[in-house]
Formats: structure tokens, C-alpha cells, sequence
């Protein structure tokens, strides 16, 4: 038997993710809905998988550079000018990586020394301040409400600055609200970042999937590119989970410390997703559009369903996740999650796994395909209907 010492005591102390623990659940019942997975609905383009084919019959299974493939890092380089108006040389300021998770993952573990706090902007993604601990670091929550539509405000961001605090860690647009921050707010809380000397990790993972405003990078901000490290990748926006490639924009000095930590840890990424990735970015815009304009009608529609059903829900600016408020039903996030399961197969994800903020509401996914939506939606109406008369 392995003794408990064996096991650092960082890692025996975390908690096991929440989504985990319930996705387990529904894995035990037949007939669910799931409007709990975080993840496109489509297969990755065929042009794409051909990509990836091609690389394999023409031999190319070694490794790449530590950094990637230079070619996709040049392609990468003129994404984010076109797409985002920030410039990186692929030379030296662009890591691909194994997924966008692990760009983060090397990203705190290249700035944070012990003790150095993170300021981690909540609801959130799960794994946010786990990599912070994991990192040596100290996770800083800040909580956003309903009522400032979960974004971030200046007061809060400035409320939550200690001597300590070494970087703002933000993900818009957001997982789990689908909040996306506009040029005019990420202006103000850029100039609390410059008076603070402090940099900024932006998630930009669901940057392809904003509906109603342009994106706008933190990175692009006036006096920001050198301080900001921009976290990406091909999972959301070009419908790539399972490939597991991300990429890693920053400043020379981060990015070739970075690279120190990716080269032992991880060599390169996948060779062949590399090639499917490039093929991605040069013919696969149009494939990208496809997907937004299909995601937003989708969000429309959720949106409307829930408002209509009595379960507040705010317009989410991007991503795919819906955010709705259970508060109504005086059941906690969790509780109602789980009848919502045993009692209409529907799953989602209860608020609070994402944060303390995040109690009262539930994640719903709405990359799934239109006959599943309704078909959860025509469900949880009744469920509704049945406990909130």
C-alpha cells in the first residue's frame, strides 16, 4: 500500500474537479441530454484531418523544433496581426504547445516565484487556480456578480492588489458566463495593471467565438503587448479539441524562459497536429465563420428559452456556455444540477464548481445540435414547471 507521504502534500490537498465529479454521474444513466460538455459539436474539417493524413503518408513523425514547426509559428505570427492587430515573431515570442491548458500551465510556472500571488478572475475555469497552487504561487479570487454581467471591474481588480501580487490571470470571452470584456473596460483595467507593474495572463482560447462586438486582444491595449502573455489555440474556434495544439504568445524574455520549461517537459507538440493546424489557418477561416454564425443562432435561442422559462439569463457576448440563475427555485447550484439529472436526464454544470460566484447559476452548454437543445429545453421547462409553480 502506498503510504499518504508519498504524495506532496500540494497536490494531496487539491480538490477533485467539480465537473469530473459530475459528468460521473451522468455517465451512469441511459437517455441523458448533456448540455455539459465544453466542446465544439463539429468535426474538424476534413481539409484539415486531410492535412494531418498527408503528413503521415509523407513521413513526417519526428519531432519538430521545441518551439514548433516554424512555418505554423509564421502562420501563427500573422494570425493574430490579422485577426487581433498584435505583433509576435515567430522566432522568438510564439511556443505551440499541447493544448492551450499547458501554455498556461508553463506560463505561471516560468513568472511565479513562491509566494506570489495570482489574481484569479471568478466564475472561472476549473483548473485556473489549481495550476496557480501547482505553480507555487497563491490563487487570489476576485468574485463577479450578476448584476455587473460578471465582468470585472476596476474597483474590484485594484481592491484585490497586495505587494505580492505578481499577475491578473483573465479569460474573455469567459468560461463558464460567455462574458466577453470590450476595448473601453479592458482600457481601464489596463491602466491599473501599468500603475501596479503587473502583467496579465489573457485566455483567448474562445477569441473566434465572439457575437456581437469585435474582439479585442488585451495585448492590443496601448502599452500592454509587453505585458501581457496571450494564451490560445485551435480547440474552440477551429472545432480541434482532441488534437490538444495551443500556442503561447509573449514577451522575448517570458517566452524564451518559457520555452526552457516546454523543452524538458514536453520536447515539441504532436507533429501532425502541427500540420493540421496550418492547414487550419490558411484555408479554414471561412470553416471558423461557419461555426460562429451556427453558435450565435444557437445562443439566441437558449437564451430566449431560458428567460422565457422564468431561469434569468444574461446575453453572453461569446463563447459557448450560458450562465443562467437558479436562485428562483431556492435550490442550491448543485442540488438542482443534480434533480435536474435524476429526474429529466438533463445534465449541465452546476454553478458553483467554477467559483464562489458561480452558486446560484448553471453552465449550459449550447455546442450541441439544435434537436438536443430543444429537447433539453423542452425538459428543464417542465422540471420548471413542476418546482416552481
Amino acid at each position: 500500500m502506498i503510504k499518504t507521504s508519498y504524495v506532496s502534500r500540494t497536490i494531496a490537498d487539491l480538490r477533485p474537479s467539480g465537473i469530473r465529479r459530475f459528468f460521473d454521474l451522468a455517465a451512469n444513466l441511459e437517455g441523458v441530454v448533456s448540455l455539459g460538455v465544453g466542446e465544439p459539436d463539429f468535426v474538424t474539417s476534413w481539409a484539415v484531418r486531410e492535412a494531418a493524413i498527408n503528413s503521415l503518408e509523407e513521413g513526417f513523425t519526428s519531432y519538430t523544433a521545441n518551439a514548433g514547426l516554424y512555418e505554423l509559428r509564421a502562420e501563427i505570427s500573422g494570425y493574430m496581426e490579422k485577426q487581433f492587430h498584435v505583433s509576435y515573431r515567430p522566432e522568438d515570442q510564439i511556443i505551440v504547445t499541447v493544448g492551450a491548458s499547458q501554455a498556461l500551465d508553463i506560463t505561471l510556472r516560468t513568472i511565479l516565484n513562491p509566494g506570489e500571488e495570482v489574481i484569479v478572475v471568478e466564475p472561472c475555469f476549473v483548473a485556473y487556480a489549481p495550476l496557480v497552487t501547482m505553480a507555487g504561487g497563491i490563487p487570489v479570487t476576485v468574485q463577479t456578480s450578476r448584476a455587473d454581467d460578471f465582468k470585472l471591474t476596476p474597483e474590484q481588480l485594484e481592491a484585490a492588489i497586495t505587494p505580492k501580487t505578481k499577475a491578473v490571470l483573465i479569460c474573455s470571452p469567459n468560461n463558464p458566463t460567455g462574458t466577453q470584456l470590450g476595448q473601453e473596460e479592458l482600457v481601464m483595467l489596463a491602466e491599473i495593471v501599468k500603475k501596479h507593474d503587473l502583467l496579465v495572463i489573457s485566455d483567448e482560447i474562445y477569441a473566434e467565438l465572439a457575437y456581437d462586438e469585435q474582439f479585442t486582444s488585451f495585448a492590443a491595449i496601448d502599452g500592454m503587448l509587453e505585458r501581457t502573455i496571450v494564451i490560445n489555440g485551435f480547440s474552440k474556434g477551429f472545432a480541434m479539441t482532441g488534437w490538444r495544439l495551443g500556442f503561447v504568445c509573449a514577451p522575448k524574455e517570458i517566452s524564451e524562459a518559457m520555452l526552457k520549461l516546454h523543452q524538458y517537459a514536453m520536447m515539441c507538440a504532436p507533429t501532425m497536429a502541427q500540420h493540421a493546424a496550418l492547414e487550419a489557418l490558411k484555408h479554414g477561416m471561412q470553416d471558423v465563420e461557419d461555426m460562429r454564425r451556427s453558435y450565435r443562432r444557437r445562443r439566441n435561442y437558449i437564451v430566449k428559452s431560458f428567460n422565457e422559462m422564468g431561469l434569468d439569463c444574461h446575453n453572453p457576448g461569446g463563447a459557448f456556455y450560458a450562465f443562467p440563475s437558479i436562485e428562483k427555485t431556492g435550490m442550491t447550484s448543485m442540488e438542482f444540477a443534480e434533480r435536474l439529472l435524476t429526474e429529466e436526464l438533463v445534465a449541465v454544470v452546476p454553478g458553483d464548481v467554477f467559483g464562489k460566484s458561480g452558486e446560484g447559476h448553471i453552465r449550459c452548454s449550447y455546442a450541441s445540435s439544435m434537436e438536443q437543445l430543444q429537447e433539453a429545453l423542452k425538459r428543464m421547462e417542465r422540471f420548471m414547471n413542476n418546482h416552481c409553480k
